[in-house]
């Protein structure tokens, strides 16, 4: 397949990945810090079992919520949805016919693919994206298909 651009995070883990592949094309990867991943705040670092006593309240409003509050001192999903989905359009607009690559990360890649298939953002913890999957979202003539969706068979050896 021709790949016309690459578009990463800012982020070291997705930005590698990014300038292996670009590097594979002769391309050179356009780092776009809305790409990041989602702002967590105050859970930054934080371990599972840490985030279950001393945010256990939030975690249970959240969840009732399906993720649709703020995190404390970061983004709720509808920020990210909207900071990512911004970017997405404007991506979509740059290269309207051709193929691009977006090197991201977990919530940004849910919640693009909830925008673009009109699917509320409530979705996303029923979506599953695997670490280094590839998931493809054709957008020809103002339509959004969900071509793939996680597919991981270029990790497999042999």
């Amino acid at each position: 397949m021709n790949i016309d651009a690459i578009y990463s995070s800012p982020l070291r883990r997705a930005l590698d990945t990014a300038q292996a592949i670009a590097g594979y094309h002769g391309l050179t990867v356009q780092v776009e810090p809305d790409l990041r991943e989602m702002e967590v705040g105050e859970l930054e670092g934080i371990s599972i079992a840490e985030l279950g006593t001393t945010f256990s309240q939030f975690l249970l409003r959240w969840r009732q919520g399906l993720g649709t509050e703020k995190l404390p001192g970061g983004e709720s999903v509808e920020e990210l949805a909207d900071r990512v989905w911004a970017k997405m359009q404007l991506i979509i607009s740059r290269h309207d016919h051709g193929n691009v690559v977006v090197v991201s990360h977990f919530f940004t890649a849910v919640a693009t693919i909830c925008k673009a298939l009109g699917w509320p953002l409530t979705t996303i913890e029923r979506i599953r994206v695997q670490t280094g999957s590839i998931s493809i979202i054709d957008f020809t003539d103002g339509q959004s298909r969900l071509v793939s969706l996680s597919d991981t068979c270029h990790l497999k050896e042999g």
